[in-house]
């Protein structure tokens, strides 16, 4: 999509995120930036969809900790909308290592290690549309306006 498109990205609060309270805090930031919340899903990640979910990373030394850790608590799933949704959710997230991340970010301000790192963010709209695509269904978006639309 062209930067400034109005696009739809996937952010999970993962186990971490959802175990230290910081469901709220997040969300927050994301709906304070402008951003759409068109669905949202609690969900225990199984075994079997986080395989679906981490597909590009099978066989790399750290997959079998990115499925222990999404599949250890329940996960917030989140649809977002807005322009240039994807690198503005992944520019607010931060770097992956929390060591590293930026203050500001979500991972700079609450990161404390790098694969129990609070969020995954869609990297790419092929990948947002994928993601998305395994937490939810079409019926599951709702239409509406949010008030500060037309200054965006």
């Amino acid at each position: 999509m062209a930067e400034g498109s109005v696009e739809r990205t996937l952010v999970l609060i993962k186990p971490d995120g959802v175990k230290r309270g910081l469901v709220g805090a997040i969300v927050s930031r994301f709906e304070q930036k402008g951003l759409k919340l068109l669905a949202a899903r609690l969900l225990q990640v199984t075994p079997e969809l986080a395989a679906r979910h981490y597909a590009e990373h099978q066989g790399k030394p750290f997959y079998p900790g990115l499925v222990q850790h999404i599949t250890s608590g329940p996960v917030l799933a989140l649809a977002l909308e807005g322009r240039s949704a994807i690198s503005v959710v992944r520019l607010m997230t931060g770097a992956t290592n929390p060591q590293t991340a930026a203050p500001g970010t979500i991972r700079g301000d609450y990161g404390l290690a790098v694969t129990p790192n609070l969020v995954h963010a869609s990297d790419s709209p092929a990948s947002a549309e994928r993601e998305l695509s395994l937490y939810f269904t079409p019926a599951d978006f709702l239409a509406y306006a949010r008030v500060d639309q037309e200054f965006t």
